[in-house]
């Protein structure tokens, strides 16, 4: 381990690196990002600069990895931004599996993280049209994952388990604790019912990313140059990537104490992102009118399942995330009409 990231034995580094022709290595440095079970190391040889991984577990389902790169593969070749997949040497394979473990190495991508500017906005909205448009016929020889956070009577459990997974010593009083419990779930399910008055459970189907958000993104200049994590792709309706995209770039945050979060979203940054989408992929009437109400589902269900598992969300205690998450999905709610304004259609 390294902090609480899990590294690399040098043997086991040292044997999978024999499955590849990166030629002459010159450095090897660790890469601490992304999920603390999943090693990464950047790798400069002469052959090219690479990141080379380890997948997490959980994460290392052979069909699922195998879903993930058809995609990818499909992305890259229409000249999408994504980091290219590095074959084994010798069976030109996607994946190393090596003692039911599963590796992957990429082309080593140069970037920047999102600064939240009007063109990086906006072009985050744009690349995602335009990896809808390339998929909406793209069908893989693995069964796609499905599902989301809308509607969905896993997401309402995870709510109401909230209430017994905090911490004893860090509980509120239970009326206190009941009240925010209620109204995430009341709020849930009027937005869930709301969204399906307008059709959305019979819209198409098709591949959509499923975790749309800066993080996954590398930027240059204004622009992504690379989209890095395949690993939530799904089949549903467009409109779920879109409004958890919305949400994600539109997001705003502060310091360590969630209690001093503003409750408003961007409204600047939520037109740049759905404005870029629109230029690549226009969205109908009725996805405009759902997705205020599919980003509460959305910022709702991010919170309660990792606070319903653990009690808290990351190293921020799971009562005060919840009541923060009321606050921004009450605003959205009192402005739900003034948000369906600025997307264009």
């Amino acid at each position: 381990m390294t902090g609480d990231y899990e590294t690399f034995t040098p043997e086991e580094l040292a044997e999978c690196l024999t499955h590849y022709d990166v030629g002459r290595v010159k450095n090897i440095a660790e890469f601490p990002r992304g999920s603390r079970r999943s090693p990464k190391v950047v790798i400069d040889s002469s052959a090219g600069k690479f990141l080379f991984k380890r997948r997490a577990g959980g994460k290392d389902d052979q069909s699922k990895v195998a879903f993930a790169h058809q995609i990818q593969l499909k992305l890259i070749g229409e000249g999408f931004p994504a980091a290219r997949l590095i074959p084994t040497g010798r069976h030109h394979s996607s994946m190393l599996v090596r003692e039911g473990c599963i590796y992957e190495m990429f082309e080593y991508v140069e970037g920047q993280s999102y600064d939240g500017s009007a063109e990086a906005t906006h072009h985050a909205g744009y690349t995602l049209g335009v990896y809808h448009k390339l998929l909406r016929n793209f069908h893989s020889g693995h069964e796609p994952p499905v599902g989301s956070y809308h509607d969905s009577a896993g997401i309402e459990r995870a709510i109401r388990n909230t209430v017994r997974s905090l911490p004893i010593n860090a509980r509120p009083p239970a009326a206190e604790l009941n009240k925010t419990v209620e109204m995430l779930l009341k709020a849930y399910r009027y937005c869930a019912e709301g969204a399906n008055k307008l059709g959305v459970q019979e819209w198409d189907i098709q591949i959509t990313h499923g975790d749309w958000h800066p993080g996954n993104m590398l930027f240059e200049g204004g622009k992504v140059v690379a989209v890095i994590d395949y690993d939530s792709a799904r089949l549903q309706q467009r409109v779920m990537d879109v409004a958890n995209g919305a949400l994600q770039f539109s997001i705003v945050t502060g310091d360590k104490d969630p209690a001093k979060w503003p409750a408003n979203v961007d409204k600047d940054r939520f037109k740049h992102f759905l404005r870029g989408y629109g230029d690549a992929d226009r969205t109908g009437a009725d996805e405009a009118k759902a997705i205020p109400r599919l980003m509460c589902e959305a910022i709702i269900a991010e919170a309660v399942l990792p606070i319903a598992a653990t009690g808290s969300f990351g190293p921020v205690g799971g009562f005060a995330f919840l009541q923060m998450v009321g606050r921004k999905v009450n605003w959205i709610l009192r402005h739900m009409q003034e948000l369906c304004d600025l997307v264009e259609v």
